[in-house]
């Protein structure tokens, strides 16, 4: 079947009209050429003149369905914050059940999402809870870097040959997308009551820094050519005075590829008010002059929201700031750990307001949209629901300087936004939330209108101011299949996909290490590897939604204006 989406406005800086009203076609699921515009001979080229489907747009916006990079829906933590957080209701979460963070995203216009913490021994959970999130494709980033086995191996000087097999069984045993490490060795310190771990302080236990186990990583993660960096949860996070911390294990990549996430939590001065100040210009002019850098933003947004993260060494650090006072901690395996901390964001705390602005300055700082991306580490800066308030302050100063003006004087006063008169462009909006996930993360077939690509698409009306715009997607389709016409979700059904990768490696060179870890673990290696028949056959794909899409307000994604 050829559908048409016709008359609408390009907006892809991919796509040879972009800026334009044309037409787009889709068939069986991607993008083809207009009828009769090549040769039929070619691949991708439509077959049929007349469409069978047409949608008319209007000259609305349209844009190749987002992809979220960094955000936790699905695992084991995620439920705890859920049962932590048991007393909300429905309305005041920002941790939903999975259907409902499906919808939530589709509603936006949001068509991928990426889980960036999942560990070995939960694995399967969390594919599990990933495929029952509706009309998203997922992914998932394997957690390494604390296990102590490793960090034991690495102070002994392990070899390539033995790290490289190694890390490229835990993606294939895991089916993850990607490699993270958070914290590099200080969830492992912990445990050993060493309750910091700076870039260059040896590990009380087994003696290797931090910088070591980044150099060691992103070299592996290069040598195995997998398609994203290294995602780096930095050292200190949250910590003032940790943008010191974060350039340093910076340059601990040695030129070799390096992704920081949730950049604002260690962008973080010791000048200023109660010794803390941003840091957002010295990592933003580190990151233009070092184009193997690039970073995720993890924007903070007031108001309630949970935190969870595998860093226990700061979440035991920052359990005095709970509200309400609730929290847990716990190892995980010796692999990882875990902590759920609650947190209620204020406008007029100088700390909170100091992070609002931090996050902000980084995303209009940094100069190249590719290596610069739109997240806030949902939910730990805030929900995902904000992003359209977030594209609103972004691509609007005169809003930008009226909320400013609400938030704590010390913090307004001092921030650099001050400064700034950048306002994001429609294409680089465009960029940040579509064309550069899809890059960064090895999916040349999505974040694009082009000819051959998925047809993700997103159409939004324009409205009011931009925040109205994105909020809710006028159309959504996922390979060619309509999910949200006209605002409402129409009740279909689309296959959606878990995205791997495959590295290549030798599994006799896990001999010196396999027994170590079976040791540690007191089971099987297989006992943790996830067959492609077991992820195809146990893991089910969740049916449609039919009816009006839950909006941002009644679900929980409430903002200060």
């Amino acid at each position: 079947m050829l559908t048409e989406l016709r008359n609408g406005r390009i907006v892809d800086p991919l796509h040879p009209l972009h800026g334009q009203t044309a037409s787009l076609y889709i068939r069986d699921g991607r993008f083809v050429d207009a009828p009769g515009s090549t040769s039929r001979k070619r691949p991708g080229v439509a077959d049929q003149v007349v469409p069978n489907h047409v949608i008319e747009l209007d000259n609305a916006l349209v844009l190749a369905g987002g992809i979220d990079i960094h955000t936790h829906i699905g695992g084991g933590k995620v439920n705890l914050a859920r049962m932590l957080m048991a007393e909300q209701s429905l309305a005041e979460r920002s941790v939903w059940p999975t259907p409902h963070t499906g919808m939530l995203y589709n509603q936006m216009g949001y068509t991928s999402c990426f889980e960036p913490a999942m560990v070995l021994s939960t694995a399967r959970h969390t594919h599990l809870e990933l495929a029952d999130t509706p009309y998203l494709d997922s992914g998932a980033y394997v957690v390494l870097g604390n296990e102590d086995w490793l960090l034991e191996s690495l102070g002994r000087g392990l070899e390539n040959s033995v790290l490289d097999a190694w890390i490229a069984w835990a993606v294939n045993a895991s089916q993850a997308l990607a490699v993270k490490v958070v914290n590099p060795g200080g969830i492992s310190a912990f445990k050993f009551n060493q309750r910091t771990l700076d870039v260059d302080e040896p590990h009380v236990a087994y003696g290797v820094t931090p910088r070591q186990v980044i150099a060691r990583l992103t070299a592996a993660v290069d040598r195995l050519q997998l398609p994203h960096p290294l995602h780096l949860h930095a050292s200190n996070l949250g910590m003032p005075g940790n943008v010191q911390a974060a350039l340093a294990i910076l340059d601990a990549a040695e030129g070799r590829r390096l992704h920081l996430t949730h950049a604002q939590f260690n962008s973080y001065s010791s000048d200023g008010p109660m010794g803390m100040g941003s840091g957002a210009q010295q990592l933003a002019d580190y990151v233009n002059a070092h184009d193997n850098i690039s970073l995720d933003v993890g924007q903070v947004v007031f108001g309630q929201t949970v935190t969870i993260s595998a860093d226990a060494q700061a979440q035991y650090r920052n359990r005095r700031y709970a509200q309400p006072k609730q929290w847990l901690v716990s190892d995980t395996e010796c692999q990882a750990g875990c902590g759920v901390v609650p947190i209620k964001y204020q406008d007029r705390q100088y700390v909170h307001s100091l992070q609002w602005t931090i996050g902000l300055e980084l995303m209009l700082l940094v100069e190249d949209p590719w290596r610069v991306f739109l997240t806030t580490d949902h939910p730990n800066g805030g929900p995902f629901t904000s992003y359209p308030h977030l594209i609103r302050l972004l691509m609007d100063r005169t809003f930008r300087q009226s909320v400013l003006e609400t938030i704590h004087p010390l913090a307004a006063e001092r921030s650099l936004l001050n400064d700034i008169e950048r306002e994001y462009t429609l294409d680089e909006i465009a960029l940040v939330t579509r064309a550069a996930p899809a890059r960064i993360l090895g999916l040349a077939d999505r974040g694009t209108l082009t000819t051959g690509a998925l047809a993700d698409v997103a159409v939004y009306r324009r409205k009011a101011d931009w925040e109205q715009t994105f909020t809710t997607a006028d159309h959504v389709l996922k390979r060619g299949v309509s999910l949200v016409e006209q605002g409402q979700c129409t009740g279909a059904t689309v296959l959606c996909e878990t995205l791997t990768a495959r590295p290549e490696f030798e599994l006799g060179a896990l001999r010196s290490l396999r027994s170590q870890v079976e040791q540690t673990l007191r089971h099987p290696l297989q006992a943790l590897e996830i067959g492609d028949a077991e992820l195809g056959d146990l893991i089910r794909r969740p049916q449609g939604y039919a009816g009006p899409c839950p909006t941002s307000t009644l679900w929980g994604g409430g903002h200060a204006d």
